[in-house]
């Protein structure tokens, strides 16, 4: 046990440290960030980044760790709406077929490239055709893009669509310098961008340091020096990490949340739209009989997921969108709800006797979701096998499984998050090129409805409710993001899915 310190030592170590307080205040400019690196975040990561370069790295979880590093044409306020980044302003043509983003002028890039027209469309275009992109399928409605003059990207579309300043946010579009782009092998262990830190150090996989961008075009609102992101080891470790101040910041599951609380932390329940499913491929038997997959859909007790999985945090859900955003659609909520019951009569109904359908369950690791889904399908009569393989998304993606499970972070724009979700060429939908019918006109109508529309909630959830119909898959539950921090960080701005470090300082 560590030695107790008398009352007097105490009471000088007090006064030492307010006159160090003192000392600080007169020799700084009243700013942390002026303080030559006092005010340091030390972040363990889930989600350290595999990939440096964006377009590879693709518009996953990890695109909050690269958004340190690079700037985007928009990103995301409170609400869920896009407003400026790099760009200050944009403005559609007459037939919303066209799209005009005004950059902000006199910005660089921290290798000193300029932040112009001609870097935005190189930028889009190597996101389109660079051989390893993430990106590409997330870009399909942008036809071409040319520059006017030095600030202006005129971005032409293969149909209206009022998307495009949702899209082009922090998830699929972060803007890495031309310069250091033309080698994207290098740029991807060696980034550089226009976003409110510059990499100092990357050692891959486990450490990186990242120090305060003074040209960042929000500067002045950047209060934190140094940045330490950190590979988080395993879960249990993060909380007592942050609590003996190895870390002051990192993302926790909800298993965690308690002890994190315990421990005197903050915990950070960030709005998201987090959504897990089963994924089923209609392409291949048994799945290809409508009403086995109807009595998939009600052999399964979301509310379990919830109270095994949640800890108190998430929900159940059957969309891939939380209750209170403007896409989800209330009309088909609880639309099959859990009946063991009848889920025996479907099968009975399609020819299948209990124990005659067995399906191997494909997941990239052990997960008790997976058990959840094997025990309540065994108890309709439908055998599942669990296979565990760490190569998982090859045949995934491949659309070769006949089961899985997948969960999202969800898209800024929700025609993306749909698209992924049931579209024909979908990188979510198990059963491509199958979708839904009337998706795509359905999906068409939002593009051509503009978010400030009166009409635009009303479209939008139609083509939820639409995509819903699908076969392809079945939501479960949904949870936030969980943030734990010391109490020495200041409160982070609620964007949904996106951590936003404006205004954010650490004492």
């Amino acid at each position: 046990m560590p030695r107790r310190r008398s009352r007097p030592s105490v009471v000088l170590a007090a006064l030492v440290a307010a006159l160090a307080l003192v000392l600080s205040a007169c020799a700084g400019s009243g700013s942390t960030a002026a303080g030559g690196g006092s005010a340091t975040l030390k972040w363990a990561s889930s989600y350290f980044p595999t990939h440096w370069d964006p377009v590879v790295s693709g518009s996953g979880a990890q695109f909050r760790e690269l958004a340190l590093v690079y700037a985007s044409l928009t990103r995301t306020d409170e609400k869920g709406n896009a407003v400026p980044d790099l760009a200050e302003s944009w403005k559609y043509n007459s037939t919303g077929d066209e799209v005009t983003f005004h950059l902000r002028p006199e910005l660089k890039f921290s290798d000193g490239t300029p932040v112009n027209a001609a870097a935005v469309k190189a930028a889009i275009e190597r996101a389109k055709t660079q051989k390893n992109s993430a990106l590409f399928g997330d870009l399909t409605s942008i036809k071409s893009v040319t520059t006017k003059g030095e600030l202006d990207v005129v971005v032409q579309l293969t149909q209206t669509d009022y998307q495009i300043p949702l899209l082009l946010g922090q998830r699929v579009l972060q803007i890495a310098s031309p310069k250091a782009a033309a080698d994207p092998t290098t740029l991807d262990q060696k980034p550089v961008g226009a976003g409110p830190f510059i990499v100092t150090q990357l050692i891959p996989g486990t450490k990186a340091v990242l120090k305060r961008n003074p040209d960042y075009w929000d500067a002045k609102n950047i209060h934190i020096d140094k940045v330490e992101l950190i590979s988080a080891p395993d879960a249990a470790t993060v909380v007592s990490g942050l609590q003996t101040g190895v870390y002051n910041f990192a993302d926790i599951t909800p298993s965690n949340a308690t002890a994190a609380k315990a421990a005197g932390l903050d915990v950070f329940v960030q709005p998201g739209f987090n959504a897990s499913n089963i994924s089923l491929n209609v392409n291949k038997a048994p799945f290809n009989n409508p009403k086995v997959v109807d009595a998939v859909r009600y052999a399964v007790n979301r509310k379990e997921f919830v109270e095994k999985l949640g800890f108190g945090y998430g929900e159940a859900t059957d969309q891939p969108f939380p209750k209170d955003y403007i896409a989800y659609d209330p009309q088909s909520a609880d639309k099959y709800p859990y009946d063991p019951a009848k889920s025996k009569q479907l099968l009975a109904e399609a020819g299948y006797q209990p124990g005659k359908i067995k399906l191997t369950l494909v997941i990239p690791d052990a997960q008790p979701a997976a058990e959840i889904v094997q025990s309540q399908l065994a108890a309709v009569g439908i055998t599942v096998d669990i296979k565990v393989d760490k190569n998982w998304a090859t045949p995934f993606f491949a659309k070769e499984l006949t089961l899985s499970l997948y969960g999202t972070t969800g898209r800024d724009s929700a025609v993306q998050t749909l698209t992924a979700h049931f579209g024909p060429d979908g990188p979510l939908n198990l059963s491509s090129p199958y979708q839904p019918a009337g998706f795509d006109t359905a999906i068409a109508k939002v593009r051509q409805t503009s978010p400030d529309s009166p009409e635009y909630a009303s479209v939008l959830q139609a083509a939820t409710r639409t995509g819903l119909a699908s076969n392809a898959l079945i939501f479960t539950y949904s949870s936030p993001n969980l943030l734990a921090k010391s109490k020495s960080i200041s409160a982070l701005p609620a964007n949904p899915g996106h951590i936003d470090w404006t205004g954010v300082k650490v004492s």
